[in-house]
């Protein structure tokens, strides 16, 4: 069984500010914005969420095709992937145009800001979903607008049924948009911040969205997730990361262990329990796709 992963891929250029960056913006003063912050640590990773997810699904054994766009300067990415058993049939290269690109910078207390230029990613409603037999699961993560509109679309028309996982992408969707992509999906997964814009645009709670679709599962970073099902919310409690390197990534290494639990037909609190596992392994480490997946440890 193998599992569509819409979105992007990316490189990401990652920098650590030392100090906080509550204690360098002035709230009064945000009207006329001006900082600066050191970053002494500067590393360029592969990323992007398609990039990442599949590779968390790979690591637990699950057969990922991720379906994005790579620009003129794409090629290591590509041959990263196949060395890795990733298929890249459903990437396309753009000649035109530069891969997506992130900048993100950490500061002491794991928050981040990331500027995104997304490049090639623009054009990844180009690529068409088709129903196929070994694709039984699909995941629609941050992309370009008119893609992640287009392929929520045919993977309903297909009959696969998929994760919705909005992300960073779901601020580009009014109320409306987000309300019939949950209608079309079967799980949708977002972080706590999300969550709370999620249902103040779509103006259904938590309990009403969890009845439209088969599972919901909300991310907690270090407080674990709840997973709503027709209503009801369980917490499925965090795990204790061993040391905490870097964030970067967390988010859609759990997302690839959500699917790789789906692909195995499991309940969806013990998918979830598995991805705050994932996710405590890969906080260990810097980058979104440097981490290895100890079987034992992470329970599969």
């Amino acid at each position: 069984m193998s599992s569509v992963i819409c979105g992007s891929l990316a490189f990401d250029t990652i920098m650590s500010f030392e100090g906080r960056f509550a204690e360098q913006i002035l709230p009064d003063q945000l009207h006329i914005l001006n900082v600066s912050f050191l970053v002494p640590a500067l590393r360029r990773e592969f990323g992007g969420c398609a990039g990442n997810i599949a590779y968390s699904l790979k690591q637990l054994g699950g057969s990922p095709l991720p379906m994005a766009t790579v620009g003129s300067d794409g090629a290591d990415y590509l041959a990263r992937m196949r060395t890795q058993g990733i298929c890249t049939e459903f990437v396309r290269e753009v000649a035109d145009l530069y891969t997506a690109q992130a900048m993100i910078m950490t500061d002491r207390d794991n928050n981040q800001i990331t500027a995104f230029h997304p490049g090639a990613m623009m054009q990844a409603h180009v690529s068409r979903i088709e129903a196929r037999s070994d694709i039984r699961l699909g995941m629609i993560s941050p992309d370009g607008r008119e893609a992640m509109l287009q392929h929520a679309e045919q993977f309903k028309a297909a009959g696969i049924p998929f994760v919705f996982d909005p992300g960073q992408g779901l601020p580009m969707f009014d109320g409306a948009e987000l309300a019939h992509f949950v209608d079309l999906a079967s799980w949708v997964t977002v972080n706590d911040y999300e969550a709370r814009m999620l249902c103040d645009r779509t103006g259904l709670s938590c309990a009403e969205l969890s009845r439209r679709v088969q599972g919901l599962v909300v991310t907690m970073g270090a407080e674990g997730c709840e997973v709503w099902i027709d209503g009801e919310k369980t917490l499925v409690p965090p795990v204790k990361a061993a040391v905490v390197v870097d964030p970067t990534g967390c988010g859609d290494a759990f997302r690839g262990a959500l699917l790789f639990g789906l692909e195995q037909g499991w309940s969806l609190h013990r998918c979830a329990a598995l991805g705050n596992r994932v996710g405590a392994l890969k906080i260990a480490s810097r980058g979104g796709q440097n981490y290895t997946v100890d079987f034992a440890e992470a329970g599969v």
